[in-house]
């Protein structure tokens, strides 16, 4: 079964930091492109982040661009997200995919591959 467990969000005052974990389980994870969306209360679901299979490449959305990094341990099968600088309209529900892989290397984005979807992990940034 495919599992997909998104943690380490919080509340946090603008200009601080969070990292989220998302560990997953029942697939072969060093096999998946990795990424990170996110969906603030009232908007649709929007692109954060991805990550290559070996963790070499990453590409972000410019609304995060050098604030946030992706990164990946596929011994742990865990991807991670430092969050810096954070600003209130970070505040939304993040959550982690498996992403296809032509998808990725066409449009350096993140499509759901896998039919499974974490909890997600709420970030809130007070201003």
């Amino acid at each position: 079964q495919v599992q997909l467990v998104e943690s380490g969000g919080g509340l946090v005052q603008a200009g601080g930091s969070l990292r989220l974990s998302c560990a997953a389980s029942g697939f072969t994870f060093s096999n998946y492109v990795m990424g990170w969306d996110r969906q603030a209360p009232g908007k649709e679901r929007e692109f954060v982040a991805v990550i290559n299979w070996s963790g070499g490449s990453t590409y972000y959305a410019e609304s995060v661009e050098g604030r946030f990094t992706v990164s990946r341990d596929n011994a742990k099968n865990t991807v991670y997200l430092q969050m810096n600088s954070l600003k209130p309209e970070d505040t939304a529900a993040y959550y982690c995919a498996a992403c296809d892989a032509y998808y990725y290397t066409i449009r350096k984005r993140c499509q759901r591959a896998l039919d499974a979807w974490g909890q997600g992990t709420l970030v809130t940034v007070s201003s």
